[in-house]
């Protein structure tokens, strides 16, 4: 059926494909991903704090090589997570193009999300990606030799 995980038997044992409703709803969990762009024929991968915002990614930047080698060019964006209780892993790519938020209207409804830049430079340009593709896979962690990862101890004074 659409829109359901399917099961696919890989090498380290059982991967769920995620449907695009679920990878949407674990990108929302999360606030920090990867953008890949091209710079020089060359991939770069930039750290950005993200919301989902009507189906897109959106991030505020400042002027410079990841706004300028993302704006108008195909983009891939990532986020992986790993949930230490169970050692389940996930990963979502979006693929797509970016666009720098401009106008009025869109703009001031995008500044009223609660995205506010980490770092203490300002970063006045909102950049919205808006995916074409969109895949994610989940999985349980496996150690070298093939056996699960163990969740973490905890220790006493926790």
């Amino acid at each position: 059926m659409p829109g359901d995980a399917v099961f696919m038997s890989d090498q380290q044992g059982t991967a769920e494909v995620l449907s695009v409703s679920a990878a949407w709803a674990l990108l929302r969990e999360e606030a920090v991903g990867r953008v890949c762009v091209v710079v020089d024929g060359q991939p770069e991968i930039f750290p950005v704090n993200f919301l989902v915002d009507h189906g897109s990614i959106v991030f505020r930047t400042a002027e410079g090589t990841k706004l300028n080698a993302s704006i108008g060019r195909p983009v891939a964006f990532e986020v992986v997570s790993y949930d230490l209780s169970n050692g389940e892993a996930w990963s979502v790519v979006l693929k797509g193009m970016a666009r720098e938020v401009v106008r009025m209207h869109e703009l001031i409804d995008t500044l009223q999300l609660p995205l506010f830049p980490w770092h203490a430079a300002p970063k006045p340009q909102v950049v919205r990606i808006e995916p074409t593709v969109i895949s994610g896979r989940r999985f349980h962690a496996v150690a070298h030799d093939g056996s699960a990862v163990p969740a973490p101890r905890r220790s006493a004074h926790e």
